[in-house]
């Protein structure tokens, strides 16, 4: 008889973008609330993040979302979002995969038309608005974070590139905002690589000269994210469009525009006095993926007033799989380090 570490999963995505769904096999984790479990895994259980995002399980470009209990009572679940740069504590498109999995696993039961549950996230209650239709999770609408922007058209000279102009908000992390067409791209699939090269370089010199510090949470870290933002169609009176890609440092070139990078934009639109409540924009991925983003209205908020943009988000989630996945530590390629103390093992 030996030990061995299974985990099970629900792979999702939305827009593209791939999300592992852990609902089992992880002990439970210490912490009073989500973002103290986060905390653990972060700083004792990176383990976990770097199995599934690394060869021989994963991919950097995808993410992961481990089903947690929740501290409170009134949200459904809990879950930790795990992506290459770390634990952002609010993504869209993850929380939009997290919703669809729960609802496709029976971990909330599913009810035809429209039904709306909590869940916590590292970030807080989020509330989600489920469109179920023949048995299927058609849409997910999801609370996006409280946005706002914190630097507008700033310039850096980055080496190779020259002086580029950007604007930073926060909407879940800090996002650099840069004209795709002063950079000269059109958002196609076949840029991708140049983009993750350009947004690259013009992290790691905003990263080199400052940080970012946010009004509640204080210090969350060096910048992690970039937004390409293409031209704004205007195709209907409170309905805006707008090619779009969102990299994450280091490398990644997400697929879909990302729940967060459209939260951003709303920010931005409002902050250049471009949409009312009620407006909603819908950013459009290079593999011609996208999210809704609706513009609820604004309040005050910080000691310095800043003009904070409540928004929604709506995607469609998709099951690719359910499956469960032995962690083989004889395999040479598997590092297990860390593992252990956090990994359910069973006898096989």
């Amino acid at each position: 008889m030996k030990n061995e570490l299974t985990l099970q999963l629900i792979d999702t995505h939305a827009g593209g973008d791939v999300s592992r769904i852990v609902t089992g096999g992880v002990d439970p984790l210490p912490g009073a609330t989500v973002r103290q479990q986060m905390e653990y895994l972060r700083d004792d259980a990176d383990g976990l993040r770097k199995l599934l995002l690394e060869e021989p399980y994963g991919a950097p470009e995808m993410s992961v979302d481990l089903i947690v209990p929740p501290s409170d009572s009134r949200a459904e679940t809990g879950y930790i979002i795990m992506e290459v740069m770390g634990y952002p504590i609010y993504s869209g498109s993850n929380t939009i995969c997290t919703a669809t999995a729960v609802l496709e696993s029976g971990l909330v039961p599913k009810r035809e038309g429209h039904q709306h549950f909590l869940l916590e996230s590292p970030a807080g209650l989020v509330q989600i608005d489920a469109r179920v239709e023949n048995g299927v999770v058609e849409a997910i609408t999801c609370g996006g974070l409280p946005s706002y922007i914190d630097t507008y058209r700033a310039a850096i000279h980055v080496p190779g590139l020259g002086d580029i102009t950007y604007s930073v908000a926060y909407s879940g992390g800090f996002y650099a905002l840069v004209d795709a067409r002063d950079l000269g791209f059109h958002l196609t699939l076949d840029e991708e690589r140049d983009l993750a090269r350009c947004a690259g370089a013009i992290v790691e010199a905003i990263q080199a000269e400052r940080g970012f510090s946010h009004y509640t949470l204080g210090d969350v870290g060096p910048l992690p994210f970039l937004h390409f933002m293409g031209p704004v169609d205007q195709v209907a009176d409170d309905f805006y469009r707008s090619r779009s890609a969102t990299y994450v440092h280091p490398g990644v070139i997400c697929r879909s525009t990302t729940g967060t990078g459209t939260s951003a934009r709303l920010a931005l639109m409002h902050h250049e006095g471009g949409i009312r409540p009620g407006d909603k924009l819908e950013t459009v991925s290079l593999r011609e993926s996208g999210f809704i983003g609706e513009f609820l209205g604004v309040e005050q908020a910080g000691a310095d007033g800043h003009d904070v943009v409540r928004n929604t988000i709506t995607g469609k989630g998709h099951v690719l799989a359910r499956s469960e996945i032995v962690v083989n530590c004889d395999d040479p390629m598997v590092e297990c380090a860390g593992l252990h103390h956090i990994l359910t093992s069973r006898h096989g």
